[in-house]
């Protein structure tokens, strides 16, 4: 059956850098399926040539494989209609132009929300109240980008106005995180590899460190940054999303809901925090110079820097803390996860030096795509000194190897209708009744003190003191890109 993808909003920076480079690139690679065409709505007035050409501008600039030959018979399914999303009129118009299109055959449709997060209700309902989302005419899919709600109420709401008219099968709830191929591969390291599995829990691992570090500052993005902060941009989604995957257990196959089903499982364990626990389990910062920020308040005490240290209360993670950290204007932009095992019961040999550690698994997310493992070794002609060695792997060896953007294997399972890698309702609702709590008490006198930090490095000095009084050190290590 043929594919139609309507993007709502799509004269946006999201459509250009992103969504079309993906679509080419799999159209580029024949993973895209047959007669896929693509339908722009936004209010710019654009003819169809002109945003083709303006598309073919930025894919050029986004991808090194680009050529002519394969650009045009893509380029030729691209359409583009001007509208509001606020005017039913313009949806029945828009109907009208997707049916000429798909020439009145049936047509899996994917709809895609592109637009401002404040616009997805209406722009559903719009899409209910025109007809466009007609099970007689194919299979009709959206997906949404985060932020889903900006708090466990409005996540709600959200979700009943999806309700009204989708399916939650139909919903796909996209965290580009989980579309990276190292979040992918971690799932692969943990349940097809026997070395892995049997030591993945409390009686081997002391604890796990998950840091996001970006290393640009909220730029021209205050207004926004400054109603959200760290918290609900990064601790909601793609935080706990590398928690879930991390500490999940095996689902019985790879299918959809029963990936989802185990995800879920972690939030509900995840321990409640209350009283006294959001000063001892958190930590906030904000960098210096925040304030000047255009859009951002005048004393905003809004945290660009957030770390906790969160609890699963189940059988295999029992008293092992999950460290969570992120922050704008940090020393350099990384996403790892750091698996920090427990020191042998019984160190037979002398210790030489103070930097023997013990086992660490280094999985790196972004940028530098790539799985270590720290382990002792003899030091050569040396008595038995021991020293610190690495196994290093980088998924990108070459150019034959190059990582695929994380939204062209989002992508095609939307259009193959495999949401698996995508966030379900119950999943988008735990995470807020985490985070909402940790919120609110920032907001109150059981808040942790806001210490402001220099920005280029790893956060403001409380952080590391407040994991050097538990005894352990974050893992402050900029990725290696070679």
């Amino acid at each position: 059956m043929a594919h139609t993808i309507i993007i709502l909003g799509a004269s946006g920076d999201l459509t250009a850098r992103k969504l079309i480079p993906a679509l080419y690139a799999l159209h580029r690679k024949n993973r895209l399926p047959k007669d896929t065409r693509i339908v722009g709505f936004s209010r710019s007035e654009y003819p169809d040539e002109a945003w083709r050409a303006a598309l073919r501008e930025s894919v050029e600039q986004h991808d090194a494989e680009f050529s002519a030959e394969s650009w045009n018979p893509f380029a030729e399914n691209i359409f583009y209609r001007a509208g509001d999303i606020k005017i039913p009129e313009d949806f029945q118009r828009l109907r009208a132009a997707v049916e000429e299109i798909e020439q009145n055959q049936p047509a899996t449709r994917l709809f895609y929300l592109a637009t401002l997060p404040t616009l997805y209700e209406v722009a559903i309902r719009q899409l209910g109240e025109s007809g466009m989302v007609d099970a007689e005419r194919g299979e009709q899919r959206i997906i949404i980008e985060k932020p889903f709600g900006h708090d466990l109420n409005s996540a709600r709401e959200l979700n009943a106005a999806v309700h009204r008219v989708f399916r939650e099968d139909q919903v796909f709830r996209i965290d580009h995180y989980l579309g990276k191929e190292t979040v992918q591969n971690l799932l692969v390291l943990r349940f097809a590899n026997t070395i892995f599995e049997p030591i993945w829990n409390r009686n081997y691992i002391d604890h796990v460190q998950i840091t996001v570090a970006e290393e640009v500052s909220v730029e021209n993005r205050g207004a926004f940054y400054d109603s959200s902060g760290v918290l609900r941009d990064m601790f909601q989604n793609h935080l706990l999303q590398l928690l879930m995957i991390t500490a999940m257990e095996a689902p019985v196959r790879f299918e959809a809901d029963l990936v989802r089903d185990e995800k879920v499982k972690v939030l509900r364990a995840i321990r409640k925090m209350a009283g006294a626990d959001f000063a001892h389990h958190t930590v906030r910062g904000q960098y210096a110079g925040y304030l000047d920020a255009k859009g951002v308040a005048p004393g905003s005490t809004t945290a660009t820097f957030a770390a906790m240290k969160l609890h699963i209360d189940n059988w295999r993670w029992n008293d092992v803390p999950f460290y969570l950290r992120s922050g704008k204007s940090m020393s350099c932009r990384t996403t790892q996860i750091v698996i920090q095992f427990r020191e042998p019961p019984h160190m037979m040999f002398s210790r030489t030096t103070d930097t023997i550690t013990a086992n660490q698994l280094l999985i790196q997310i972004q940028p530098a795509e790539g799985i270590q493992l720290y382990f002792q070794t003899k030091a050569p002609d040396a008595g038995m000194r021991l020293r610190n060695s690495t196994l290093d792997f980088r998924f990108a060896q070459g150019d034959a190897s190059k990582m695929p953007d994380a939204y062209q294997r989002l992508l095609v399972d939307a259009l193959a209708g495999d949401a698996s890698l995508f966030a379900r309702s119950d999943e988008v609702d735990f995470a807020w009744r985490i985070i909402d709590p940790i919120a609110a008490a920032w907001e109150s006198p059981a808040a942790p003190p806001l210490e402001i930090y220099e920005p280029g490095g790893w956060g403001p000095e409380c952080s590391e003191r407040w994991m050097h009084a538990q005894g352990r050190q974050w893992f402050n290590v900029c990725p290696v890109l070679q």
